[in-house]
């Protein structure tokens, strides 16, 4: 199994579209991120953390789930890079790939040291985005499909009798 851990307010401030929602809402930046990590997690099959530190938001750590995501927010004057650390530490064995998604060099020295492999914040983005490609066309290749028939038709004649059908 592969898991990704991701550093939410790293991604919030790489990524450009959460860059400029959280100058607006940063709420609505972080439901957004825990979004497209669902789409992630949908399409690649990788279980997604996301880690968000307790600077911003106070209190005691808090779990929870979201779109099938696992959210953390740290407890109070815990940072979200010794959160990551200790998830990795954790969760890396022989049969768990953990990738952690931060661009802090010292948190990716860190990580290392404990097994687990590192994304940088542009690289899981390129994914994303790439991601978000294949899910579009799939959804315009399913939507231009035509239907099935159960006689095998020609496409002149298909054509034909989807005109007739139509009454034109």
């Amino acid at each position: 199994m592969d898991i990704l851990i991701v550093d939410g307010y790293n991604m919030i401030g790489a990524w450009p579209e959460l860059q400029k929602l959280k100058n607006k809402d940063l709420a609505a930046a972080r439901d957004l991120l825990i979004e497209k990590m669902a789409e992630y997690q949908g399409f690649t099959g990788v279980k997604v953390i996301i880690v968000f530190d307790a600077y911003i938001v106070k209190g005691l750590e808090r779990k929870y789930r979201n779109f099938n995501i696992e959210i953390i927010f740290t407890k109070e004057k815990e940072t979200a890079d010794e959160r990551i650390e200790k998830l990795a530490n954790q969760l890396v064995n022989r049969t768990t790939k953990v990738f952690v998604a931060t661009s802090d060099y010292a948190e990716q020295g860190q990580i290392f040291g404990k097994g687990a492999f590192r994304k940088s914040a542009r690289e899981l983005y390129n994914e994303i985005k790439e991601i978000e490609k294949k899910i579009s066309k799939n959804v315009d290749e399913i939507k231009h499909e035509r239907p099935i028939s159960k006689i095998p038709l020609t496409k002149e004649v298909f054509d034909f009798f989807e005109r007739f059908r139509r009454g034109e």
